[in-house]
């Protein structure tokens, strides 16, 4: 039984001397993980395909005390060679670590499918579209998870076996496009990030056996350079209310902002009691859309 000192929340979702990796981590949704987990304590190591970006990152979001942000790579998620160099870096500086963000992706091609008549379905949905295109939006948004994750396992198992407790864990960041059945023009985006979904319920299941957590987060619209297609000199992007009023089917007709991302992160990485669970953090939109 906790007394009631113990249930403070510096205590609670405290990660302080934790060791995290986060893939994407120098923009967007990643790069909001990273700063919740370095403000609360942790040593967070960043990787993608842009150095400059990383160290960007690191140099304007890294915390005034407590934890520390450190960039490493580049890395390409869809390149083993990458990630066992990533790894084997890593594994130089650590003897293990606490948590795992797979949080790379792109948004891949997009055709909409706004006519009734087939024939011209047909020409914008075939045409636009290129089976390449399909196979680097899904390599990148699932098997490069997939991998990525297998790849930190040895790592994450060391966590447990240092702690003697369930303490290791992965995060996946999905999409609630992934769950919805509304296409949105992307196809390819939201069958891939279907398929993201499944894979954390079967990781879960599978490294379970292992004493490793597998979560994922389902967020819907964030500020990121996915859904801006820019950022700015701290790596952050925007992303204006009218634009997410313009859609329409946001209950809280805003985007969301890293407060609320972070809070989804340090909840996942902390409660010991989850696993297998995919969070939507969604501002309401699959209360409006019909999802699966």
């Amino acid at each position: 039984m906790a007394s009631t000192s113990r249930l403070r929340a510096e205590k609670l979702f405290s990660v302080k001397g934790f060791v995290c990796v986060v893939t994407g981590g120098g923009t967007g949704i990643g790069l909001m993980a990273t700063q919740a987990l370095a403000a609360n304590g942790a040593r967070v190591y960043i990787t993608g395909r842009r150095m400059k970006a990383l160290e960007n990152a690191a140099r304007s979001h890294s915390p005034d005390e407590r934890g520390e942000i450190i960039p490493i790579g580049p890395c390409d998620v869809t390149k083993k060679e990458d990630l066992e160099k990533i790894v084997a870096e890593i594994g130089k500086k650590e003897k293990y670590i606490n948590l795992l963000i797979a949080a790379a992706g792109i948004s891949g091609p997009k055709a909409e499918p706004d006519s009734q008549k087939a024939s011209e379905l047909k020409a914008k949905l075939f045409n636009n579209e290129s089976f390449e295109q399909w196979s680097e939006t899904y390599n990148t948004n699932v098997s490069s998870v997939y991998f990525t994750s297998v790849a930190f396992l040895p790592l994450l198992q060391a966590s447990k076996e240092s702690h003697g407790q369930l303490s290791a864990s992965v995060i996946v960041i999905s999409s609630m496009s992934g769950i919805m059945q509304d296409s949105q023009g992307h196809f390819s985006y939201n069958a891939a990030k279907g398929a993201t979904v499944h894979l954390s319920k079967l990781m879960s299941y599978e490294f379970k056996k292992s004493g490793i957590r597998v979560n994922s987060i389902a967020p819907g619209y964030f500020p990121s350079e996915m859904t801006t297609n820019d950022s700015d000199e701290n790596q952050k992007s925007k992303l204006p209310d009218e634009k997410i009023q313009e859609k329409g089917h946001v209950p809280m007709e805003r985007a969301g902002n890293d407060e609320e991302m972070a809070q989804g992160v340090i909840f996942l990485a902390k409660n010991n009691y989850v696993n297998g669970e995919i969070i939507a953090i969604d501002g309401g939109v699959l209360l409006e859309i019909p999802g699966r």
